[in-house]
């Protein structure tokens, strides 16, 4: 029967060609939106692990209060020890200890006086260590853009944007003006070393990336730093995991009756990322259903458009004494072949042109120049198994549910009236 019913399709392209448009339209609709969709979410959930947030973070419960200040007076002590218990305790993540710190950066000219100064935006992380993961997790080998990397205490990076505003070039000194961790002044002299361009608009306006053991003697702080950051060695989110460790890790360090005793927090769970997530779920799922009841609509209007061209052939098959279940039993049949056919070929090409947004990407940097968040410039797509069936969950179900709705019109025919239309 399904042999037959495919024949019948494939010879008569009037009742199948639109249709199958429909649904491979739709399809790749779908399939395109649920990849770009879920490109852009992991991509904005790595930059802030990387960047800003990580899987876990550890800060001192006063600072996590004030984590937007940055409050390095309220900044976690003790680190390497913590360190050393972190690693023994879960072994399968990734710490490291950063600061992130604010100021000036003063440039001299020949006689030292001020030649010209901006705010810089600081991070200090674990440069020289031979276990850091840092190097690696900032991707620093991809992001210079002049000079080198930081080699020897005193060298710092800042990015490019940056130092072509100032007129910086590597090999100058650069004074840093900031506060210690107990409020007084402090300043510093730097090397810049080289420059560098992230391609995260928050940071590439003006960062200064440094050695985190330079800026702990800078700004007072030994043995401190204001975030421990905590990522799966795999790089690969997942919130229940992290959910669980940091509900580990904080029945064991932290004390509520002491403010400055370590606490733990996930990446979901900091600056409003949660929020951005169920709101990406929301668009997601909004979407598909949009799509589902829109193909819907048009296969309805198409299958009564079917119907009423059929409507002899349909005559006569109960004239000769089909059932009318029958008969609409095949009907949803056909549609579920045209809507197999559809899907699969909608599939493949929502899945090419989210390939090529794989790789290529959308540059949106005009778009994220003046943005605070840590969004990448550059927009991706993100090819995942469930990319290869979401675009069947339309597909068929738009196709099953227009056909059903048109082919109801097969049960008001009326037998009686049968062969007076066969004569006409």
């Amino acid at each position: 029967m399904i042999r037959f019913l495919l024949k019948g399709l494939i010879r008569d392209r009037t009742r199948s060609l639109f249709p199958t448009l429909v649904v491979l339209v739709g399809v790749a609709l779908t399939v395109f939106l649920f990849n770009w969709i879920n490109g852009v979410k992991n991509n904005f959930i790595q930059v802030n692990a990387k960047f800003n947030t990580g899987h876990m973070k550890i800060m001192s419960r006063a600072y996590a209060a004030e984590a937007d200040q940055i409050p390095n007076d309220l900044a976690l002590e003790g680190i390497e020890g913590l360190l050393l218990n972190l690693k023994e305790d879960f072994p399968d993540v990734i710490w490291t200890p950063r600061i992130r710190f604010g100021g000036l950066l003063d440039i001299p000219d020949e006689q030292g006086e001020t030649r010209t100064q901006g705010p810089v935006v600081g991070l200090a992380v674990d440069l020289f260590s031979a276990s850091s993961p840092e190097r690696n997790l900032l991707n620093l080998e991809n992001a210079v853009v002049r000079g080198r990397l930081p080699e020897e205490p005193g060298e710092i990076l800042i990015s490019d944007e940056f130092a072509h505003q100032l007129n910086i070039q590597p090999g100058e000194i650069a004074t840093l003006i900031s506060s210690t961790m107990y409020g007084s002044m402090a300043t510093a002299n730097f090397t810049v070393v080289g420059t560098i361009r992230f391609g995260v608009a928050a940071m590439d306006r003006g960062a200064m990336l440094a050695e985190v053991s330079d800026i702990q003697f800078a700004l007072d702080m030994p043995d401190t730093a204001g975030e421990i950051v905590g990522l799966f060695s795999d790089f690969l989110y997942s919130n229940e995991k992290s959910e669980e460790i940091t509900s580990t890790f904080n029945t064991r360090y932290m004390k509520t009756d002491d403010e400055f005793s370590p606490v733990m927090t996930t990446l979901r769970n900091q600056g409003g990322l949660a929020e951005y997530f169920d709101m990406v779920s929301s668009v997601s799922n909004a979407a598909i259903i949009i799509f589902i009841m829109a193909m819907s609509i048009v296969l309805w209007n198409a299958g009564l458009m079917g119907n009423l061209r059929r409507y002899g052939e349909i005559g006569a098959r109960l004239a000769l004494g089909e059932d009318k279940g029958h008969i609409y039993r095949s009907m949803i049949a056909e549609s579920l072949m045209i809507g197999c056919i559809g899907s699969v070929l909608g599939t493949a090409l929502g899945l090419a042109i989210s390939y090529y947004l794989q790789v290529r990407g959308i540059n949106i940097s005009f778009l994220a120049r003046d943005a605070s968040m840590m969004v990448s410039n550059v927009w991706r797509a993100q090819v995942t198994p469930a990319s290869y069936i979401i675009g069947f969950i339309p597909g068929l179900l738009a196709t099953f549910l227009g056909t059903s709705i048109s082919g109801i019109g097969i049960y008001r025919r009326q037998t009686s009236t049968l062969m007076k239309e066969l004569e006409t």
